[in-house]
């Protein structure tokens, strides 16, 4: 595997249902999706699927020393690289197989590399766990900032 494209991405325990649906309206949150989905032209923007059935992925980035979860980026992200990226939900449901056929197909991976990434995402996963309480970053949000005042 050359460069992995889709990306496993394992919420620390504590930042569980802390996300844009939870601290924004649920206009705010409406827009920003379709703001998202809008700008991928009906793509996934992780492995360029064309598909009317979008769904917005927040993109967190965490700090571990000053205990920062920073929202980098929402993209649009076809169902089957979303069950990838939360693999652990995947797996709680029971559809681990398909999802790591896609991630294999995505990233030219073999399975072995498949499990390696599995197994760097779950440490990653344990270490963040050790953070006790983590501070949320949402400055991201700026760029969508006075665009619902245009529609």
């Amino acid at each position: 595997m050359d460069k992995e494209i889709l990306k496993i991405e394992l919420v620390p325990d504590g930042c569980w249902y802390f996300n844009l649906r939870s601290i924004l309206n649920k206009s705010q949150w409406e827009y920003i999706k379709a703001e998202v989905k809008r700008r991928a032209g009906g793509k996934c923007a992780v492995c360029g699927k064309k598909t009317d059935k979008l769904e917005a992925h927040e993109r967190w980035s965490y700090d571990e020393k000053k205990g920062v979860q920073k929202l980098e980026e929402v993209i649009a992200v076809c169902k089957d690289c979303h069950s990838v990226i939360h693999i652990g939900r995947t797996q709680l449901k029971g559809d681990e197989k398909r999802a790591e056929e896609h991630y294999m197909k995505v990233n030219g991976a073999t399975y072995a590399e498949y499990r390696a990434a599995l197994k760097k995402a779950n440490e990653e996963h344990i270490r963040r766990n050790k953070v006790s309480e983590w501070k949320t970053d949402i400055s991201y949000l700026r760029v969508f900032a006075g665009e619902s005042d245009r529609t």
